[in-house]
């Protein structure tokens, strides 16, 4: 990672915060990415204090120009671009039927169309660099849960991108690997849309036993480093995943079952 440039999107806090320590300390110059400046202003400053190179930019992956502008900031500011992590993302916690299509669009806007944006504009200098393109899914982008209709479907449709794009790709010397966490210890959940659009506000989940950004980050360095393709992390999330291909029919009541003892659950016990 010595002074390879790493862009990544949604990098003011959790995983994304954890991404630019753990890059940075591997020797990466670091941009990231926030739609709130103060917050993304006093992560590039912890980020400094650490002795990392840090470009702090202001944007929002769900418009289109600001992808196009924070790639450029980052290739005038350190001359080249190695590393794109397309981390930023927003989750959902609602049955579909009372769900209003606009938390659905949002979900799809912010992540799916900002990884679509950000690689865009992102490839011409990765192909120059034969560097990385991450994408950040989830667990929920191999299997749908249910209350997160639209999160399943963003997630999904981030997969399909990646495994057309890296067939494309396949011949250029561009990386490109695909993380699917499980469930862990950020403030997605805190952030996550209601019914109504609203920030859920509270996790209905015990973010103590889950794994930590930390964690995830460091997996995901040594994924990039290894050139990986995928990743998927978490026992629970390897089962899930190795389950719902052997077992479908089965894991929809599993997994409904294990959502529904989620704390204040819009899904009935069965």
């Amino acid at each position: 990672m010595q002074n390879k440039v790493v862009l990544i999107t949604g990098g003011s806090s959790g995983i994304g915060k954890a991404y630019a320590q753990a890059f940075g300390l591997a020797g990466a110059k670091v941009v990231i990415t926030g739609r709130k400046e103060g917050p993304l202003q006093e992560a590039a400053a912890w980020l400094e204090e650490q002795g990392i190179e840090t470009l702090a930019v202001v944007a929002d992956v769900a418009q289109e120009t600001d992808c196009e502008r924070m790639v450029a900031l980052a290739v005038e500011r350190f001359g080249r671009l190695d590393i794109l992590i397309n981390n930023a993302g927003i989750s959902m916690r609602a049955l579909f039927a009372e769900a209003e299509l606009s938390v659905i669009r949002q979900l799809m806007e912010i992540n799916f169309f900002g990884t679509v944006y950000a690689t865009k504009y992102a490839l011409p200098h990765i192909l120059a660099s034969k560097g990385s393109i991450v994408g950040v899914s989830s667990i929920a982008g191999y299997r749908g849960l249910p209350a997160r209709t639209g999160y399943s479907a963003s997630k999904f449709a981030m997969r399909g991108f990646f495994e057309a794009l890296r067939t494309e790709l396949r011949y250029t010397g561009v990386h490109l690997l695909l993380v699917s966490p499980g469930f862990t210890a950020s403030n997605i959940r805190q952030t996550a849309l209601a019914k109504d659009g609203s920030a859920q506000g509270e996790t209905p989940r015990d973010e103590g036993k889950m794994m930590s950004a930390e964690e995830v980050a460091q997996h995901t360095l040594k994924a990039v480093q290894r050139r990986r393709r995928d990743l998927v992390l978490t026992g629970q999330g390897k089962l899930t995943v190795i389950l719902n291909k052997l077992f479908p029919a089965l894991m929809d009541k599993l997994v409904y079952n294990a959502m529904a003892k989620e704390k204040d659950s819009p899904l009935k016990r069965q």
